[in-house]
């Protein structure tokens, strides 16, 4: 029992001893795991270290903020380079519609509206459209023609039918009776994801100078084609109606030692007289129509008598009615007129109204005569001939190489060098005739 009580205690003593070595050994760990620890606080609590551990991070974040501002500022100067190209390109835009005097437009296919915008136009202060305005309005200022053209065009565009579109056209100003040009260009701008015109953009601008210089070349081009026929025409004439008393004058001439007699020789005298005189008169017919051409020969205005230039007319043309057995009489008011014109103008006219008459007139009378009427004095010469067919009788009788007759003699420039003289002295001429009853040709100037 002894020894087992004893093995006990020793085991008991056993047990604590190791038990206390155990715990000194490990107070003696843990002392120095503390000591470690309290060694490197006071390290780490140094201020050198202490600067090294916190500026690092502080140094990381440095750079990554300098990157990240410097990236920044790259996408800043960029957008501001994209922004002064587009204000840039906004610039030179209107500079280019101020200059060609443009307006940009804009409909929108489906509210079918329009839209001006920088509109440079001349007569843009009393032609401006507001915002969205409907294409009813638009179409309503434009000639109907153009009108026409114009909805024909645009709906084609809209419909997608066409890509492109450029018309000219006419419209009226609002609240004016001004017609003017212009000139419209169109194309889409937006479609829908089904292909169909959403937008479309385009440019207008006022054509008149273009349209008058278009005019004016169109005159030019047309005068120049009438004069070539005018000349061709008057060689062709000219050519003919100088050949023909030429010769006769000759040949004439040739005859007229050979005569047997004296009345032969008289007849022979007086047909080489006649074709003379007929050579004469186309001659200053040619020179007459060349000075009012040239406008050499300036208009002298004057006072004088009416009745004395008609009796000096008639003087003229007597011989003339002797031989055809023709009477000249002169029908004038009781007052005489001393009209305020070019008295050789005016008797130039009266001498081929005269010509006419006596060649066309075989018997009976030739009168003249005159008369005034509401501030206009108009002259006539009215002849008992064969009269003029009602077809004839206009404004084309009065035009160059026209012969109502081409087998009587004569070059057809005297009527239009009436009409070129008659317009000089600010008159008009006219005629009245009935097929084998007789004409009446007159010219009609203002009183002054």
């Amino acid at each position: 029992m002894r020894i087992k009580q004893k093995a006990k205690k020793n085991h008991f003593f056993l047990s604590f001893s190791n038990f206390f070595i155990y715990f000194c050994a490990n107070l003696s760990l843990k002392g120095m795991t503390y000591n470690v620890i309290l060694f490197s606080l006071r390290n780490m609590l140094r201020l050198d270290i202490m600067i090294w551990i916190a500026g690092i991070p502080l140094l990381v974040f440095a750079v990554m903020w300098l990157y990240y501002q410097l990236r920044l500022r790259k996408e800043l100067q960029k957008e501001l380079s994209l922004l002064s190209k587009v204000q840039r390109h906004s610039v030179e835009y209107d500079l280019v519609l101020k200059v060609m005097k443009m307006a940009i437009y804009r409909i929108d296919v489906q509210a079918q509206t329009i839209t001006f915008e920088s509109d440079f136009r001349d007569v843009v202060g009393s032609f401006h459209f507001s915002p969205n305005t409907p294409l009813e309005e638009f179409y309503e200022l434009m000639l109907p023609e153009s009108s026409a053209k114009i909805q024909r065009a645009l709906r084609d565009l809209m419909e997608g039918r066409t890509d492109e579109a450029h018309e000219q056209f006419e419209t009226r100003l609002p609240h004016s009776d001004q017609i003017h040009w212009e000139d419209a260009y169109a194309t889409i701008e937006k479609r829908d994801l089904h292909g169909n015109p959403l937008m479309i953009v385009g440019t207008v601008t006022f054509i008149d100078k273009q349209k008058s210089i278009e005019r004016e070349l169109i005159e030019a081009r047309n005068h120049a084609e009438e004069s070539d026929r005018l000349k061709s025409a008057f060689l062709a004439n000219m050519s003919h109606e100088i050949r023909t008393p030429l010769n006769a004058i000759v040949g004439f001439s040739d005859v007229l030692p050979m005569a047997q007699n004296d009345d032969e020789r008289k007849e022979l005298i007086n047909l080489i007289k006649q074709n003379n005189a007929r050579l004469l008169r186309l001659f200053d017919d040619m020179a007459n129509m060349s000075k009012l051409e040239a406008g050499d020969e300036a208009v002298r205005k004057e006072h004088f008598n009416l009745n004395q230039l008609l009796m000096d007319v008639a003087d003229k043309f007597a011989d003339k009615s002797q031989e055809t057995g023709v009477k000249i009489e002169i029908e004038t008011p009781a007052d005489v007129v001393q009209p305020y014109s070019d008295r050789n103008r005016l008797r130039e006219i009266l001498h081929q109204y005269m010509d006419n008459a006596l060649k066309f007139t075989t018997e009976g009378v030739v009168t003249m005569g005159y008369q005034v009427n509401n501030g206009l004095l108009r002259i006539w010469v009215r002849d008992t001939g064969k009269g003029i067919p009602a077809k004839h009788c206009n404004d084309h009788l009065f035009e160059r190489f026209v012969k109502v007759d081409e087998f009587v003699p004569g070059s057809g420039l005297g009527l239009s060098i009436c009409r070129s003289m008659a317009s000089s002295i600010g008159g008009k001429v006219g005629v009245e005739s009935k097929l084998n009853v007789g004409s009446l040709f007159w010219v009609e100037i203002p009183m002054e």
